[in-house]
């Protein structure tokens, strides 16, 4: 399999996204192909400086980059030979069977849209990511591509993550919940108050009505739905926070030896708490819906974050992510024909 990647994209470009891809190739790069796309004498300047072996990657030049406040839509328009750009075309074009970018989520996500396309009946591709849970992980979308969504595309998104859930996670009877300020389904704006409504009558999920923001970390559900601009909030929040009690644990267990000597007793359960709450770990979240694997990395993504987006690249090609989703919401598409039937049958 040969992933596409952007050297360019993020806030640590290029050292990070050479670093991170240097350590998929070492460690899972066993039947993959690693592509860098970017500015070549940046990428070469980088990797001799700070000691990184190019030899196990093919290099495609770019002459332009796209900034982080660049207009998403005129960037993909006029950057044609940007590494974003370019990665998507050439992953369109079956040159590639993944593409991984830290770079803008806007310009990724309107990228993704004109060139790759999505997969029939989904307009709009959503970013979804797993996160942890108390009793179990879950899957937030949209966690950044759309900030603002019509009620209907919220419930295209309980659906996509359904599938998800089911098809990838291995859940049985997903439950989907709508993030809210309430759980009545009288609260939340216009948009909110629509989008429960219809995913209550979506006969392709299991609709566990809304969720207060405090009850999301508990792992009771497996999909939680929300905009972009919420989910953006939830993913980064739970991110600052998770850092913030880690950093003050540590100043307890390090105040004196008695304090040291308790944490001895659970260094392992911390650490596999750390871990868990680690966005790194995940490295990407995929755009759920697009025609082909894209694999966004969070922008401030070190290398650990780039090698395992690579990883969560590999993995949708492996178990033919889009593929799957293709063939699954073709038949939710079947099964919810009969029950819109029925609907409109009642309200003659």
């Amino acid at each position: 399999m040969k992933i596409l990647v952007d050297a360019m994209g993020g806030d640590n470009a290029p050292l990070c996204v050479l670093q991170g891809a240097a350590q998929a190739a070492a460690e899972f790069g066993d039947g993959m192909e690693l592509v860098l796309l970017g500015e070549e004498a940046a990428i070469k300047d980088c990797a001799a400086q700070n000691k990184i072996d190019l030899a196990p990657f093919e290099i495609i030049n770019c002459t332009e980059n796209i900034d982080m406040h660049d207009d998403p839509v005129k960037s993909v328009r006029h950057k044609k030979d940007s590494s974003l750009v370019k990665g998507l075309t050439m992953l369109k074009n079956g040159e590639g069977d993944a593409f991984v970018s830290a770079g803008s989520t806007g310009a990724l996500h309107v990228g993704t849209s004109l060139i790759v396309r999505t997969i029939k009946g989904v307009k709009r591709p959503a970013l979804a990511t797993p996160m942890p849970g108390a009793k179990q992980n879950f899957l937030l979308l949209d966690c950044g591509a759309n900030v603002e969504c019509r009620a209907e595309m919220l419930n295209a998104f309980g659906t996509m993550g359904s599938v998800y859930a089911e098809k990838i996670m291995d859940r049985t009877t997903p439950k989907v919940a709508l993030v809210n300020n309430g759980a009545e389904e009288t609260k939340g704006t216009p948009i909110y108050r629509e989008a429960h409504q219809l995913l209550k009558a979506n006969p392709c999920i299991h609709f566990a009505g809304n969720i207060e923001p405090r009850y999301i970390m508990d792992g009771e559900v497996d999909v939680v739905v929300c905009d972009g601009f919420v989910g953006n909030v939830v993913l980064k929040l739970t991110e600052g926070v998770a850092k913030t009690l880690l950093g003050m644990l540590k100043k307890i267990f390090l105040q004196n030896l008695v304090t040291k000597l308790s944490y001895l007793g659970i260094k392992g359960g911390l650490g596999e708490l750390k871990r868990m709450m680690d966005s790194e770990e995940v490295g990407g979240a995929p755009l759920l819906g697009a025609a082909k694997p894209v694999i966004k990395a969070h922008g401030s993504s070190h290398a650990k974050g780039i090698k395992n987006a690579i990883r969560q690249a590999k993995l949708c090609i492996a178990n033919d992510l889009c593929g799957t989703m293709q063939t699954a919401l073709a038949a939710v598409a079947e099964k919810a024909e009969p029950a819109e039937a029925e609907a409109e049958a009642e309200k003659e």
